[in-house]
């Protein structure tokens, strides 16, 4: 069933690739629209503060666009710790013809024992030729976690480790907005232990939750994208579809050989009646599956760790794990002013994981809203305040960019 599903996908994607014309490699409607009449945070600091702008002879020359958020939130495993979201925006190549990269690095602390530096990027070279892709971690948490399954609201155990990922991958254009290409992909959970009654008697899963245990999985990965969006920060108009199969063989020192295949699709459809306006519909789904019986325990699908973790909003990350996991989320996203400063959104998800006889049985739905203000109208990335609730939970989220 997997494999025709994946068939299928393949087919239409090189269908409508194909029908594409080759030399418009960027949507003629997905393109930034002239930004003079919006207003952003950066705007009303120089008028604060009477920061006069250098004048340009050519607008369309500026290549970098950074954002920055110093705020205190949330982190997973409880408690609050200072987070600084770094956002830079910029152009590898010729704006006509070339997608905006991204590098967005999020380093927090809580002052004591747990921090995190996350660095992921995403680079688009000169015309669309290739995409490079990276995710790099180092991490020192715990986290709570309920098992397999669905498990209960109120059971649920903190487990420490360190954490070190090491992803890369290169993908070509074979076709328009149709790339393929080969990655590398690396987990290291490091000193995995809870207390009583212990990872492995409380999940009922073998592999990776022995007490004190190191879990390493090293392996290569075969990537497929389709992406007509110009801009990953706050997607236009378009659609996205990415298909990643992983093999993770004892060879190359994974503790155990296992494979996964993960495919994300995403649609954003504009309502606009106004140029210049937000007034989008954007649909996410995505599909994470184990193709084996010997996953460790902490690389198992869990919501809220997709490849940017943005999934499960008004959910617990890790609330929910198991060897397959399928996601739906919808969500509203329409502009307040007129210029732009000030936008909502509403956004509703839901959740189905694989129960111990590895059978999906349950949907764990959430809803929620948020505010929009845009940080930097050049790069339209938008400070996102939001707000979730869903059976047993309920918190607020804030970062830069929009979450899909």
């Amino acid at each position: 069933m997997l494999k025709n599903t994946l068939f299928l996908l393949l087919i239409v994607l090189s269908v409508g690739a194909y029908a594409q014309n080759a030399s418009n490699v960027i949507r003629t409607d997905a393109v930034v629209r002239d930004t003079a009449i919006k207003k952003d945070l950066i705007d009303i600091g120089k008028k604060l503060f009477s920061i006069k702008s250098k004048p340009r002879t050519n607008p369309g020359d500026k290549k970098v666009f950074f954002s920055l958020l110093p705020i205190g939130g949330n982190v997973p495993g409880g408690g609050r710790a200072l987070i600084t979201s770094t956002t830079a925006g910029f152009y590898v190549g010729e704006r006509k013809t070339t997608y905006m990269s991204n590098v967005t690095f999020t380093p927090y602390w809580n002052l004591k024992s747990r921090f995190g530096l996350p660095l992921r990027s995403n680079i688009w070279l000169n015309n669309n030729e290739w995409v490079i892709q990276g995710d790099t971690r180092f991490l020192f948490y715990p986290q709570a976690t309920w098992g397999i399954g669905s498990g209960t609201e109120d059971q649920s155990v903190l487990v420490n480790y360190k954490y070190i990922r090491f992803y890369q991958s290169a993908l070509k254009r074979i076709k328009p907005y149709l790339y393929a290409g080969l990655g590398y992909n690396l987990d290291y959970f490091i000193n995995v232990r809870t207390d009583a009654p212990g990872l492995a008697a409380f999940s009922g899963y073998k592999t990776g939750t022995g007490d004190g245990e190191n879990s390493f999985s090293s392996g290569v990965s075969a990537n497929l994208i389709y992406d007509t969006r110009n801009n990953s920060i706050n997607p236009l108009p378009g659609s996205y579809l990415n298909v990643s199969i992983r093999n993770n063989p004892s060879f190359l020192g994974s503790k155990t050989s296992w494979q996964s295949v993960y495919v994300d699709a995403r649609k954003y459809i504009s309502l606009n009646t106004k140029p210049h306006q937000q007034n989008t519909l954007a649909f996410w789904s995505y599909l994470w599956t184990g193709l084996n019986n010997d996953i460790p325990y902490l690389n198992l699908p869990s919501i809220g760790w997709d490849p940017n973790n943005r999934s499960g909003r008004g959910v617990d990350q890790n609330r929910y794990r198991g060897k397959g996991l399928f996601y739906l989320e919808s969500e509203y996203r329409r502009d307040i002013t007129n210029d732009g400063l000030f936008g909502f959104v509403v956004f509703a998800n839901a959740t189905s994981v694989t129960e111990q006889d590895n059978k999906f049985k349950k949907l764990h739905p959430a809803i929620g809203t948020g505010l929009r203000i845009k940080f930097n109208k050049a790069s339209n990335t938008n400070i996102a305040i939001d707000y979730g609730v869903s059976k047993g939970y309920k918190g607020f989220a804030i970062n830069l960019g929009e979450a899909f």
